[in-house]
């Protein structure tokens, strides 16, 4: 069992009991105040692995957005849509991205050298980040390693952002496109 989630559990359950209000003004606002941050805590460290351990983060989510009045018939994916919100899995993988974007920039100089295998350019400009080679499993979970097929995915125009704010803007348009 993740050891984020009982914690997350509880607060969840306070905010039933003692929030008379169920609609879009007040649940959100206090789950992003005072759930998520239990849920999302250096999950770029410790990333969940086993699917288990992502559907149980992924249920503290889905029973939060279940509280809100008129959402409560709607699948997970329709009410997280509605909100403007995305699944934790996403937000993980947004999260990872933007560091990486951070590593690239050159912010991270006093060990960020050797995060990664030495990035490159390609013909065309696009930074390439290479993948090393692991004979452990428990190592294609890491950080460094599940991060390079998704940046690979991303398009030119996400990957070349020449801000951080600019990488974000698009980096959510390219995310809310894979739904």
């Amino acid at each position: 069992m993740c050891a984020r989630s009982p914690q997350s559990q509880h607060i969840l359950g306070c905010i039933k009991r003692s929030v008379a209000s169920r609609s879009r003004e007040v649940i959100p606002p206090l789950c992003s105040a005072l759930v998520r941050p239990h849920l999302e805590s250096c999950v770029q460290l410790w990333s969940p692995q086993h699917r288990k351990d992502m559907e149980l983060l992924e249920w503290v989510q889905t029973r939060a957005t279940k509280m809100i009045r008129g959402l409560e018939h709607l699948f997970c994916e329709k009410r997280l849509r509605q909100l403007g919100l995305f699944s934790l899995e996403k937000r993980r993988l947004h999260g990872d991205l933007i560091v990486a974007f951070l590593y690239l920039q050159g912010a991270y100089k006093k060990n960020g050298d050797r995060l990664f295998s030495k990035p490159c350019c390609d013909r065309q400009g696009i930074i390439i980040i290479k993948e090393g080679r692991f004979r452990l499993d428990i190592r294609k979970k890491f950080f460094t390693v599940r991060v390079v097929k998704q940046w690979h995915r991303l398009l030119r125009e996400v990957v070349d952002a020449p801000s951080l704010e600019t990488f974000k803007i698009r980096l959510d348009r390219a995310l809310s496109n894979l739904i």
